[in-house]
């Protein structure tokens, strides 16, 4: 299997980033209005990023099916949680998955995973996009764990990252949810225009109060399911990706020394 390279990624991070703040960045209520729509026009970059890394063979055939196993699996856990509060298991299986793959894989997965999701139950509007750059981004940030770290430290470095990303989903689920959510004559309401540091004092209220009933369980489910199940979960993934990067190698490389040795 080829590493899989995050340059075009990285690339689009800032860009990411000023969409996911922009509360804090418009001072007009016109702006704010058609800058909730920035994420749903651009859900398609991850779809192209796919197509382009196809038609590079920066990814590969065998790693494409790979990734629409995982993504229906992913797709498939995250309704488990519909109805109860910050019950979320996908988050387990989409981290595990982008460390034993990487993380270009991983911001794949995240991506493809929301989006296959909101097809599956119906959850498509204005709030798609920023699920789908959430949960892509907090794939690819797998990556900044250390490749030679493993044993029983993986595990626990893992856990602390899936109780990092439960948070930074429910930060990011907050920005397009709060300037909406309470109208504009609340102590917590979102004002465009007002001063950075009232729009912030706003939010983090409104998100503290929002974390105590979705970012908490969120964060004990996954760390509870990464620090009991990882371990068998990584190395089955990780004998996964062995088998279909060195299979058919091997078998080459095989054939080639028997005509060898014939001749």
């Amino acid at each position: 299997m080829k590493f899989l390279r995050p340059t075009l990624i990285v690339a689009l991070i800032p860009s990411t980033l000023l969409g996911f703040c922009w509360p804090f960045l418009v001072n007009t209520p016109a702006l704010a209005h058609k800058a909730s729509w920035f994420f749903l026009g651009t859900t398609t970059i991850s779809v192209l990023l796919l197509v382009a890394l196809v038609a590079n063979d920066d990814l590969g055939s065998k790693n494409v099916a790979f990734l629409g196993i995982l993504s229906a699996l992913v797709a498939a856990l995250r309704p488990l949680g519909i109805g109860a509060t910050g019950i979320e298991p996908m988050w387990f299986a989409l981290i595990l998955a982008a460390r034993a793959m990487g993380p270009t894989f991983g911001f794949l997965l995240g991506a493809l995973s929301m989006l296959l999701s909101a097809l599956l139950t119906g959850g498509i509007g204005p709030w798609l996009g920023y699920q789908v750059f959430a949960a892509a981004l907090i794939g690819f940030g797998v990556g900044v764990i250390p490749s030679r770290i493993r044993g029983r430290l993986e595990i626990i470095i893992l856990a602390i990252y899936g109780a990092l990303a439960a948070e930074i989903f429910g930060i990011a689920m907050d920005l397009q949810f709060w300037p909406w959510a309470l109208g504009g004559d609340t102590e917590l309401s979102y004002r465009a225009g007002a001063p950075l540091g009232e729009n912030l004092s706003h939010f983090i209220s409104y998100h503290y109060l929002s974390a105590l009933a979705w970012d908490l369980p969120r964060a004990i489910i996954t760390v509870v399911l990464i620090l009991v199940a990882g371990k068998p979960a990584l190395n089955a993934l990780r004998r996964a990706r062995h088998r279909s990067a060195f299979l058919s190698e091997v078998e080459f490389k095989e054939l080639a020394d028997v005509r060898f040795n014939h001749r």
